[in-house]
């Protein structure tokens, strides 16, 4: 079922014309209503059932690929550990409790979402299912997140820009800064409304769940969709990919020299401005001090991330640097944050911490991976269900609402 849009009756009783707001939290009486006659829900109901289900059904290449984090994956573990050092303080008798007394909508960069969540860039996603971006872009469209494409895509930019609803483009800068640029005006040609430049991927981290299967899937030309359907990249190959089985090695060969760009600083966003007129955040941000010369240099928004613990290993929590650098920066730029959620009470910690949105990441995946595009769906709806209840519960009617007041942050 698609989520539920009603006008807020009280707003109309009142006389006053408001916007429609979704109800996620609707999807629970969904799922009890069908129970009465047997059904239950097809999915499993976390993001740590999701991924046991994904480890029992996918392969163990692509499993490895979406599950797997940088050496002994210390850093993933305390993205996810250090959740448990900050506690919700609900306030009580604020009248949040009907789901129609909430609005979780929220503008960032720009983009008005119907809630504070938008689906991370992960790559590759053929390895969960054929067509693994369309169908993700299909599935935020419906659900009303937004959704943030990767460079290393199985599904080009314009393909996704199609289906999309409200949609960003990630780039990973290749050392080719005419493909650099021919990406990102692809991108705003095809309807991406920002640009989000990772910079903690100047090259792959080590990741043994990889190694253990010898399996890096954009050697098998997996991946690269993006490079191979670019004008200016294939102008530096010989012949076309699609000629021979030599050229398209060719091409891999290409793309693995110009992947990795240990050159980016922060004064080549002035540069990428002269490329784009979309707004533009840099993601894999951890120190403060990182976060004030991107901004400086012009970028609208930084997202707080180390990349789902998959680039440094021991590297600190990604929540652990939020708020240091929502100080720093959150009244110059939008800050959002990545790496680690899993429940609607992590996301509200976010907010409360300085986040104006997040990322969500692995669950979803797992979600395409074990029923393609619905999977994503019931795994998105899910985690804004379980948002939209916490926000209710715990006093908040609105993601602006949500503050420092409702956290409290334990040794």
């Amino acid at each position: 079922m698609r989520p539920v849009r009603s006008l807020r009756t009280y707003g109309a009783w009142r006389g006053r014309s408001l916007p429609a707001v979704v109800n996620f939290a609707n999807f629970q009486n969904e799922i009890y209503f069908a129970g009465l006659g047997g059904a239950r829900p097809e999915f499993p109901m976390t993001a740590h059932g999701l991924e046991q289900r994904a480890a029992e059904l996918l392969s163990p290449e692509a499993f490895a690929y979406v599950a797997g984090s940088a050496s002994t994956e210390r850093t993933a573990a305390a993205n996810l550990r250090a959740f448990d050092r900050v506690r919700l303080v609900p306030r009580m008798l604020r009248g949040t409790a009907a789901a129609d007394a909430r609005d979780l909508s929220v503008e960032v960069l720009g983009t008005r979402l119907d809630a504070p969540v938008l689906t991370a860039p992960v790559g590759v996603l053929e390895l969960m299912q054929p067509r693994g971006e369309v169908l993700v872009a299909e599935a935020t469209r419906d659900v009303g997140v937004g959704m943030v494409l990767s460079t290393a895509a199985s599904s080009t930019i314009e393909e996704v820009g199609d289906a999309a609803g409200d949609w960003w483009f990630q780039l990973y800068w290749p050392a080719d800064d005419e493909v650099a640029r021919s990406f990102v005006q692809r991108a705003q040609r095809a309807g991406a409304k920002a640009i989000v430049v990772t910079a903690d991927t100047p090259g792959l981290g080590w990741r043994p769940r990889d190694l253990a299967v010898a399996h890096l899937p954009f050697l098998q030309g997996k991946g690269i969709a993006n490079y191979l359907s670019d004008p200016v990249f294939r102008s530096r190959l010989p012949n076309p990919p699609e000629e021979s089985r030599e050229a398209m090695q060719l091409a891999i060969l290409t793309w693995a020299g110009m992947f990795g760009n240990h050159s980016v600083r922060p004064a080549d966003i002035p540069r990428l401005r002269e490329w784009t007129d979309l707004p533009i955040a840099v993601k894999g941000i951890q120190h403060p001090d990182d976060a004030r010369a991107v901004v400086d240099a012009g970028a609208a928004g930084v997202v707080v991330s180390n990349h789902g613990g998959r680039q440094v290993d021991g590297a600190i929590a990604a929540l652990d640097a939020l708020a240091p650098i929502a100080a720093a920066v959150g009244d110059r730029a939008d800050v959002l944050f990545d790496s680690g959620v899993r429940s609607g009470a992590d996301v509200m910690i976010a907010l409360a911490l300085g986040a104006k949105a997040v990322l969500y990441g692995r669950p979803w995946v797992y979600g395409l991976g074990i029923g393609g595009r619905e999977g994503v769906r019931h795994a998105l709806r899910c985690l804004l269900a379980d948002l939209d209840v916490a926000m209710g519960l715990a006093g908040c009617a609105t993601v602006a609402g949500v503050g420092g007041e409702n956290v409290q942050v334990t040794a």
